[in-house]
């Protein structure tokens, strides 16, 4: 790929990972618009280093402070860290278990062009009513083991493509009564397991691929995804508690219309 489109797609990679408006949606337009080919596996390794180094260095501080409530409370030591240390834990089970048993499938059977367009529609409409009927009452460190099984399940769900794995922890940690920001948090927080372990993954295909390896890609997607997830990460907890989700709805129904359109034309 050149550096242009390394650059271009690491960008909208790096926004879309944490706006609740599916980066698989936004990841099918340049092919369809352009003719791009298939961004590689080590491309797709960077830009998901890029995104995790983000999203750790944004919440560096919560992060150490959830790691060491973690290991303390394994020593018996528990505080309002280790219960949502451990509540961060059970809501990643349900993405890994349907990852490892459905990739397959979602592979073969849902990663067209017409699915993708019908669950950005479709969830963009649902996280509209989450946010209407929000009522907003509890924040990240009010997470049960009920709520964090549920917002796990909206993650795993999101493996279908067009979903956004932001937009269905949102949008269920709405229905379930937490402010905007704390909803946003938590999924925030969620992302750092489930894209640990997805990059690992990606590595050690890559360490058995033959794929040849343009360093100069890699390092643009690696610089520019982390640069444009950090600075996402922030404008949306600003933006969220002033306007809500309805920018972002909007949005996604105006994509999902187009991508009907470019599968019409």
């Amino acid at each position: 790929m050149s550096l242009f489109e390394a650059f271009f797609l690491a960008l909208i990679q790096g926004l879309t990972e944490f706006l609740p408006i599916s980066s698989s949606a936004h990841l099918i337009l340049p092919s369809q618009l352009f003719g791009w080919a298939d961004q590689g596996l080590a491309f797709d390794v960077a830009v998901h280093v890029g995104t995790l180094a983000a999203v750790v260095g944004y919440f560096r501080r919560e992060v150490w402070n959830l790691l060491k409530a973690f290991f303390a409370s394994l020593k018996g030591e528990h505080s309002s860290d280790s219960q949502l240390a451990w509540m961060i834990v059970l809501a990643t089970i349900p993405a890994c278990v349907a990852g490892l048993f459905l990739k397959d499938v979602i592979e073969l059977y849902l990663r067209a062009a017409w699915v993708i367009a019908a669950t950005t529609l479709i969830f963009g409409g649902l996280l509209w009513w989450a946010d209407r009927n929000a009522t907003q009452t509890c924040d990240e460190y009010r997470t049960t083991p009920y709520r964090a099984v549920l917002i796990g399940l909206a993650q795993a769900l999101a493996l279908i493509p067009g979903t956004s794995r932001s937009g269905a922890t949102i949008t269920a940690a709405l229905m379930l009564g937490y402010t905007r920001e704390a909803a946003a948090r938590f999924s925030f927080l969620m992302s750092i397991p489930i894209i640990t372990l997805a990059g690992s993954y990606l590595g050690l295909q890559l360490a058995t691929s033959p794929e040849p390896v343009a360093m100069d890609a890699i390092g643009v997607g690696l610089l520019v995804s982390f640069i444009s997830a950090y600075a996402c990460i922030h404008a949306f907890l600003k933006l969220v508690t002033r306007v809500g989700m309805l920018p972002f709805v909007i949005y996604r129904l105006v994509l999902g219309v187009l991508l009907l359109a470019f599968i019409a034309g």
